[in-house]
């Protein structure tokens, strides 16, 4: 669990990375024997993509530097319920374990709506560890959301003097 927990800290780094440019604060590592593979956040916006998903990115970057798109022996830390898109990804490139820290009620295919990871007519399925960290990625995500759907604020009142 300590382990689980240095790694989603440094998923946490990445979705505060992704805050600041103004994305959806999701962020990922992938770790192998120990030692980190690849990281990304979410960059959708920036890059126009709907499949940047941080995800996305850190698979793609961990397929590169492994050399293969097998990430046999890795773990994927994600700070937020991986959706369909990347949970199928994770059984198509067949990593071991998957480790979130929120689950997403509205778009979550690793456990919330349905468990795509785990599915059993798949040809792989994944370990799963939920909710290390949960409450802090929630805030972070909640104070995201919260400060996007927040009034302007108008002062209609005089000043007193």
């Amino acid at each position: 669990m300590a382990d689980d927990e240095r790694w989603m800290r440094l998923a946490l780094d990445e979705a505060r990375a992704a805050e600041a440019l103004g994305e959806v604060p999701v962020g990922a590592v992938i770790v192998r024997a120990g030692e980190l593979v690849a990281a990304g956040h979410n960059l959708t916006h920036t890059l126009q993509d709907p499949s940047a998903h941080a995800e996305m990115v850190a698979i793609r970057r961990a397929a590169q530097a492994i050399g293969h798109w097998r990430l046999l022996d890795c773990t994927l830390y994600v700070t937020l319920e991986p959706c369909a898109m990347c949970s199928g990804v994770i059984v198509l490139a067949r990593i071991p374990r998957l480790v979130y820290a929120a689950p997403d009620p509205k778009a979550g295919m690793s456990g919330s709506l349905q468990n795509l990871v785990q599915y059993p007519r798949l040809n792989h399925r994944v370990d799963l560890v939920t909710g290390v960290l949960e409450q802090e990625a929630g805030d972070v995500l909640r104070a995201f959301f919260r400060a996007r759907r927040k009034p302007p604020r108008t002062d209609q009142q005089e000043p007193v003097e």
